[in-house]
């Protein structure tokens, strides 16, 4: 059994998913099985996937559903429902990975705990100008460093830079000043499981992919850990995504519950 599942959450990108892949290519753990969580089911996106694989060794799962709309929560509760590792970590198929992101997710595992990551904000022209080379040479790696002073300037420039420092050994923080960040976290998969997954209610972005899950979780008194400026990750940019105004009254729903267990999850009904 590989040490984590890494699920990507994809949809349409296949410039994001092939510097994804030359990323984990050169990751220092080499231990674990890639998911690509397609919300939708496109043949670029297959044949990218079949001509490219070989850029990585990782063993890879292309899970798909019909395209309907965004449905990021039920396309994650197939990857938990798929994944042959009992360790999940979750990224966004617009996120780059730093070299030892996975070995800090894995080395810094602890049971009934959920590790929270942040990211950097890409500017559109880094974003650019991000390719294979610079992957494969690291350099990718400095790139909070080297624009920490002269990159905060407007819209389009990069933000949270400070999350691109790297630190060997400083944790930042536990407990209720930690949050998931969907994009950056890992987990058990038996503590989804415990609250039946993520809520295939939340149509839309915005809050059912981390705050609802992490609600649910402290409900059953998961703890919270951050990997902040350890497991580090790059955004690539792109304009703002509107989050759906239902998933904030649904949420106030959720809240006023009170419930771990969603009802259309994993499994669908009370269990």
């Amino acid at each position: 059994m590989n040490k984590a599942s890494l699920t990507i959450s994809v949809y349409n990108n296949t410039r994001a998913l092939e510097l994804i892949f030359y990323a984990l290519s050169i990751q220092s753990e080499k231990d674990f099985e890639v998911i690509i969580a397609e919300d939708g089911e496109s043949d670029v996106i297959k044949q990218f996937i079949d001509d490219h694989k070989e850029i990585i060794s990782n063993p890879i799962q292309h899970l798909t559903q019909p395209d309907k709309g965004f449905r990021k929560n039920k396309i994650l509760n197939e990857a938990i429902r798929n994944a042959k590792s009992d360790y999940m970590i979750f990224i966004d198929g617009d996120c780059i990975p730093h070299p030892d992101f996975v070995k800090e997710h894995v080395e810094n595992r602890e049971a009934n705990t959920v590790l929270c990551g942040r990211r950097v904000a890409l500017g559109k022209e880094l974003s650019d100008k991000l390719d294979k080379e610079q992957i494969l040479s690291k350099k990718y790696g400095k790139i909070g460093l080297r624009h920490f002073i002269d990159s905060l300037s407007g819209d389009e420039g990069s933000k949270h830079v400070e999350e691109g420092l790297r630190f060997e050994t400083r944790i930042f923080g536990k407990g209720d000043d930690v949050h998931i960040l969907g994009c950056n976290f890992s987990i058990e998969k038996v503590l989804l499981e415990k609250i039946n997954g993520f809520d295939e209610n939340y149509e839309g972005p915005g809050l059912g992919e981390d705050s609802d899950v992490e609600f649910r979780l402290r409900l059953i008194n998961a703890k919270f850990k951050s990997v902040r400026n350890k497991a580090i990750q790059y955004h690539l940019y792109h304009p703002k995504t509107k989050e759906a105004e239902t998933n904030f009254e649904y949420f106030q729903q959720v809240k006023e519950k009170g419930e771990y267990f969603c009802e259309n999850g994993l499994m669908k009904g009370n269990g």
